[in-house]
């Protein structure tokens, strides 16, 4: 089997409640690229990559489709099947950049699972458990807004959540205890900065809100701020942003600088070193929370899939984009209730792009460099 056609289209997602807002930024909608590669078998695998904007990570969606255009000669001819040996073939085209190589690797895991007639999470090790915990974000917003918002996602069916902080310290802390006020025994709550601190101001609120029982989570830039804040209050950490390959995950475990970490799909560079990752927080003892920077329908897939094969108690909780947007990309897919989602048996990711939605490819490469 070999690769004869990758192609990539390019759709906004906007959000369903007008604007998702955290630290210092808000958009309206997010820019997101879906990848199809095409075999000589007539098997076609499809992946999806969506930054948070072009601030929240070194990764920006015009990025996405330039890099993609460089690696996409490369790998015309190549096997998909051969996922390690296609990994290793970007690594070499493309120095760095694992957000650009995302996509085409849950592409790539999506026909593999076609091929078998497996659905990925057999792939990726098995189905642990029949459904997947989810979290529920509440976006920044007043004290009273966001504790109103609490409530709303709670008659939802769910019971963790994540309010976004890292504004004015002061101002958070009225956010934290507001919302944390309102907490029902047995919920989970994470407070998230995302790196939006100074160490300073993230001591100030870790200290006035210690007694809350929340997570803290990312509270500033640097891997050794968040360490500081850890060493110095009693909240349990979730580490994010910088959590961004194996070596860091490493270290952590090694400072005991987290209790959870937040794994992002294509941060990490897709589902190949996002299942290594996965696989070393299991050994480590670290749980996990297993999302993405953003996506559609089949970025959700892929979420589903990796969650689905995480070991018995490592799963913390993951995120379903499609609670979100107001345009849907792809039919079939995890289905969500009651705050939790699953996907069933379909071969490969379950997700079939809807191209009435997407229309006509950005890209097309269906000649190889050699």
């Amino acid at each position: 089997m070999k690769i004869c056609k990758i192609s990539y289209w390019q759709i906004d997602l906007p959000m369903r409640e007008g604007a998702y807002s955290w630290a210092g930024h808000s958009y309206a909608a997010f820019d997101s690229t879906v990848v199809a590669i095409e075999t000589d078998a007539g098997i076609t695998g499809y992946g999806e990559v969506c930054p948070l904007g072009p601030a929240y990570l070194p990764a920006y969606a015009q990025g996405v489709r330039t890099g993609i255009s460089t690696l996409a000669p490369g790998l015309i001819g190549a096997d998909p099947r051969d996922i390690d040996a296609i990994y290793a073939r970007m690594d070499q085209l493309l120095k760095g950049h694992p957000y650009v190589k995302s996509a085409i690797d849950m592409a790539c895991w999506d026909l593999l699972g076609k091929v078998a007639g497996l659905p990925v999470y057999t792939l990726l090790g098995g189905r642990i458990r029949d459904q997947i915990k989810l979290f529920k974000v509440i976006s920044k917003a007043s004290p009273a807004q966001m504790a109103d918002k609490l409530r709303e996602y709670r008659d939802l069916g769910f019971d963790q959540y994540q309010m976004k902080v890292g504004g004015e310290p002061a101002l958070d802390i009225e956010r934290i205890l507001s919302v944390a006020g309102g907490m029902q025994s047995g919920e989970a709550m994470a407070a998230d900065a995302n790196t939006g601190w100074r160490q300073h101001e993230a001591m100030r609120v870790a200290n006035a809100v210690n007694d809350t029982g929340i997570y803290l989570e990312q509270p500033c830039l640097s891997y050794e701020e968040c360490l500081a804040i850890r060493r110095n209050c009693t909240l349990p950490m979730i580490l994010d942003e910088c959590m961004d390959d194996l070596n860091a995950i490493i270290r952590a475990a090694g400072d005991t600088a987290a209790d959870v970490i937040n794994l992002k799909i294509s941060r990490l560079g897709g589902l190949t070193p996002a299942r290594q990752a996965r696989d070393l927080c299991t050994h480590l003892g670290i749980a996990l929370t297993i999302e993405d920077a953003w996506g559609g329908e089949i970025a959700t897939a892929a979420i589903a899939h990796l969650s689905h094969s995480a070991a018995a108690g490592m799963h913390f909780q993951s995120s379903a984009f499609t609670e979100y947007n107001s345009v849907c990309i792809a039919n079939g897919g995890p289905v969500l209730a009651d705050g939790y989602m699953s996907v069933d048996d379909t071969p490969g990711l379950g997700v079939e792009p809807d191209f009435s939605v997407l229309g006509e490819p950005a890209f097309l490469c269906d000649q190889g460099d050699n």
